[in-house]
């Protein structure tokens, strides 16, 4: 099973504290199995841009984002244009990025956006 496929899986958990950063070593390993997600913030951030042929198929992405955010309990930023999507992830209560995040991503990545 891949990196993706297992995180995907998987459900977010309530984190606080820096103990749950994850080490640059396992952010650079996940990221290789994430296609166009990249670090931004100094690496206390993952990011994506999403593209979309109209506003209707952007908005319906972003519905989704919703309720997978809401069921994990783990909320992006979000820049919605008319045809592409920001997708930010990191978690402030940790102070950068933690499993939570990869977690999320991997259930995006799963969704059939195009």
């Amino acid at each position: 099973m891949s990196i993706l496929e297992t995180l995907a899986k998987r459900h977010c958990q309530a984190l606080k504290g820096a103990e749950h950063l994850l080490a640059h070593e396992t952010v650079a390993t996940y990221l290789l199995a994430f296609k166009d997600w990249k670090l931004v913030e100094n690496e206390q951030a993952i990011s994506k841009t999403y593209h979309f042929d109209n506003y209707y198929k952007t908005m319906a992405f972003v519905n989704a984002i919703a309720f997978i955010a809401h069921h994990e309990d783990h909320h992006p930023d979000l820049g919605v244009h008319y045809n592409r999507c920001v997708v930010r992830f990191s978690t402030h209560d940790v102070g950068g990025l933690s499993q939570n995040d990869f977690i999320c991503a991997a259930k995006l990545e799963r969704l059939n956006y195009e």
